[in-house]
């Protein structure tokens, strides 16, 4: 089936492919990451096997990510206008000014005149709230985002790293006061993060929010790189950051992993992304690629049906233990059905016995 299987994100007509190409490792202004050559190669892969959404950030390579797409892609409008161009608002790329960050009207327009500059386009395509600002009202910033919409620099835009209470309330405010809702959702989902099944999930199913899960290998420790046999001699190259994840149910994950591609020849990797995006809800999942090489492995996941038994197998070793209330919500058929099937699910009551009447 390949990349060029495009999907609508979310409740929206927006068309975007399957996978996206997260831009987090352009620039190597970090200590890591890919130069600015193989950063355009790695572009340029990207389109010509079908894929049009790129997504970046204000801030990823001290905003040298933006510039190497909008230098790369900014020169040809017409390439330009064929790709799906993400970014993100959010954080300070200015030391000693308190509004050269957050989600308040002044950050938000400032941050999009300069992504637009870098990007060298006179629009986003998505426009990211990068991670919720405690100490601005929703509603300033649901309206600065309506603003942009309405002047035509941003087309949609979608929310990442926010509590879900809180993209509910935000959306619900847009859907009252006729502004732009959120389209998009970005969220860590991977076989190592399933929290997010509690609420994020089910929120972004109500609320026509396509998902896009970033770091579906956990920080590359899901790459295959890393293995119980090397555990002291590869050192990932994000340091504490994918170190912090490598520990016994991690490489039980990995072990698994490895069974399933082994049986259907292919990697480790293409099989976590392949678990990934067979999940209920993911639109496009964000990939990060440092070399060519990784891209094309990326890509195979999406020509990879995993079998219902290694689906299980893989669901049943990371499942998540869900708090309160979720922990409850398989009780409740019986409590509210009284005895009787809706929708197809019956359950016996469990409040009254059959046959008794209420005093």
């Amino acid at each position: 089936m390949g990349i060029a299987r495009y999907v609508t994100l979310g409740r929206s007509g927006l068309r975007v492919s399957p996978i996206c190409l997260g831009a987090m490792t352009f620039g190597e202004d970090n200590g890591w990451g890919s130069s600015v050559d193989e950063s355009e190669r790695i572009m340029d892969r990207f389109v010509e096997r079908g894929g049009n959404f790129i997504d970046t950030a204000n801030v990823y390579t001290r905003s040298h990510s933006e510039k190497i797409i909008g230098d790369h892609l900014g020169r040809d409008p017409s390439k330009r206008d064929r790709m799906v161009i993400a970014t993100k608002f959010s954080c300070n790329l200015y030391s000693g000014d308190p509004n050269g960050g957050g989600s308040g009207r002044k950050s938000i327009i400032a941050a999009c005149e300069q992504s637009l500059r870098r990007l060298r386009t006179d629009y986003i395509d998505l426009y990211w709230l990068h991670n919720w600002d405690v100490h601005t009202p929703i509603e300033e910033t649901m309206s600065a985002l309506d603003t942009l919409v309405r002047a035509g620099k941003v087309r949609y835009i979608g929310v990442s790293d926010t509590p879900a209470w809180k993209v509910a309330q935000a959306n619900l405010i847009a859907h009252f006061r006729g502004w732009a809702p959120f389209i998009g959702l970005q969220i860590e989902y991977s076989l190592l993060e399933r929290s997010v099944e509690a609420d994020f999930l089910p929120m972004a199913e109500e609320f026509g929010l396509g998902i896009t899960p970033w770091s579906p290998l956990r920080g590359g420790a899901l790459s295959g790189k890393y293995r119980r046999d090397n555990a002291d001699q590869v050192k990932p190259d994000r340091g504490a950051l994918t170190e912090r994840a490598l520990n016994e149910h991690t490489y039980a994950v990995i072990d698994e992993l490895d069974a399933i591609a082994q049986a259907l020849d292919t990697s480790i990797a293409t099989v976590a992304l392949a678990w990934v995006q067979s999940r209920p809800g993911v639109t496009s999942t964000i990939i990060g690629a440092r070399r060519i090489e990784q891209l094309d492995e990326n890509l195979r996941s999406l020509d990879l049906s995993l079998p219902e038994a290694a689906l299980e197998r893989l669901d049943q070793l990371t499942r998540p233990t869900l708090g309160f209330p979720h922990r409850m919500l398989p009780l409740l058929p019986g409590m509210h059905n009284g005895g009787t099937s809706i929708n197809g699910v019956y359950a016996q009551s469990t409040v009254m016995p059959p046959g008794a009447k209420p005093y």
